[in-house]
């Protein structure tokens, strides 16, 4: 059953927190896709991780090439679990249905918590997940550091902070 956790990013920017969440994915073992609406901010993503440091470098690629089934990582703006990703990370207001999230191991939707569409969106997003009964954490920024404000176990419904 996937994991849900939620990312309530209010004191940094997505370019600084997704590089940490996706070394730990590969250090697991996992591939991941990530899903964004913005096909020019995927653009920047890839040309981020491609300029990290050799210590630091993350194998990947950006959806389209003749390579995807075959990249780590993939950066994407479509639906399709092209590269057979465990990992599914949601960002710039990308959605996954309930059904396609349960598909996952872990599902991580970052979103800008000082923007009210964003926040109206994980909030309704939590509340199906929870709904349909997958345990979700909620994290927020506080101080710097990531902290587990609530979380569901899938066996009861829950509201976020």
């Amino acid at each position: 059953m996937a994991e849900i956790f939620f990312y309530n990013m209010t004191g940094c920017l997505l370019e600084s927190a997704l590089p940490h969440i996706l070394e730990k994915t590969l250090r697991r073992g996992w591939r991941a896709l990530v899903r964004g609406t913005d096909a020019a901010r995927l653009g920047r993503l890839d040309q981020m991780l491609w300029t990290r440091s050799d210590e630091d470098f993350m194998p990947h690629g950006l959806a389209g090439g003749d390579h995807d089934g075959a990249q780590p990582i993939l950066l994407t703006p479509g639906l399709e679990n092209t590269n057979g990703a465990e990992l599914l990370v949601l960002i710039d207001g990308a959605r996954a249905h309930v059904a396609e999230a349960g598909t996952f191991k872990r599902v991580c939707l970052m979103f800008d918590g000082n923007d009210a569409a964003h926040l109206n969106a994980a909030h309704e997003d939590w509340n199906a997940i929870t709904a349909a009964g997958l345990p979700a954490k909620y994290w927020a920024q506080d101080g710097g550091r990531w902290v587990k404000k609530t979380e569901s176990t899938g066996r009861r419904r829950t509201a976020p902070p």
